[in-house]
């Protein structure tokens, strides 16, 4: 695997690449939900791009910038492993080398679910992953369904500026007990961490009772709230063509069930896609 840690260097690697190229940006603490993006990419296209870029642009907290793992050399062992041919890692430095004052909107994206809760994190996103399309030129670049909302508005972002890059979106890895895999999940206690599958739990219980949904959503919101060390954000539904929050289904619609709480100080998003 080849290391580029500046754009230089990295392009220096593409210009004359006329393979096509599958790309998986992250920000590092890789698990096993990072790697099946890769294997997906590797099945997929001639050459695999992954970068690490814990980007401080679509962090609205500072506590919680400060607190993401940064295990790097783990990173680059479990990416050689997995065949990935380059490796991007910039500093903060080369990503931004003036402060950058450009704003992306996403609308009604940014008053719902991770939108109304995070300000300012959909424009980090879409600012530095347009940075990173014009800098790898992907063919097809692979996000994980974890971050559902992330990869509408990407897939968003893409069909509005015309970026010639297919996005392509693999299904969440999960843990045996149901819990999405995530960088966030190393900073749960041993308590947190048995409590926090119950999230998976309701989703599927929602996704079994959609003709009932507003009823199964309280009936989970309370059961979910026994707990005192658990606080929910939101149980949303989104329409997966419109990206709509919808409460009212109709036959034959694809739809992602969207959970997000905090437990202990750590907050964790979950969700399953489901046709009613």
């Amino acid at each position: 695997m080849q290391i580029a840690k500046t754009v230089q260097d990295l392009r220096l690697l593409l210009d004359n690449c006329t393979k096509n190229i599958g790309f998986v940006p992250t920000m590092g603490a890789l698990h096993a939900g990072h790697l099946r993006l890769i294997d997906v990419a590797k099945s997929k296209t001639e050459l695999v791009v992954c970068s690490i870029f814990v980007n401080p642009l679509q962090f609205n907290n500072a506590d919680d910038l400060a607190k993401y793992p940064i295990t790097l050399e783990q990173d680059i062992a479990l990416l050689t492993s997995h065949g990935c041919d380059i490796l991007f890692i910039p500093t903060t430095e080369e990503m931004y080398k003036k402060k950058t004052t450009l704003e992306i909107n996403f609308s009604y994206q940014n008053s719902v679910m991770e939108g109304l809760h995070r300000p300012g994190h959909f424009n980090g996103v879409a600012v530095v992953v347009s940075k990173l399309f014009h800098y790898v030129q992907p063919k097809i670049a692979f996000f994980g369904q974890k971050d559902l909302q992330q990869c509408l508005i990407i897939s968003q972002l893409v069909d509005s500026l015309s970026f010639p890059v297919a996005i392509e979106i693999v299904p969440t890895v999960r843990e045996k007990d149901g819990l999405a895999m995530s960088s966030r999940n190393v900073r749960l206690s041993a308590e947190a961490r048995k409590i926090a599958p119950i999230l998976y739990q309701n989703l599927e219980i929602l996704a079994a009772n959609l003709q009932q949904f507003i009823t199964t959503k309280n009936e989970c919101l309370k059961q979910l709230t026994i707990n005192s060390s658990l606080e929910v954000s939101y149980i949303q539904a989104i329409d997966m063509h419109t990206g709509l929050v919808v409460e009212n289904f109709e036959k034959g619609k694809k739809y992602g069930l969207c959970i997000a709480a905090t437990i202990d100080n750590v907050r964790l998003i979950d969700n399953v896609i489901t046709v009613y």
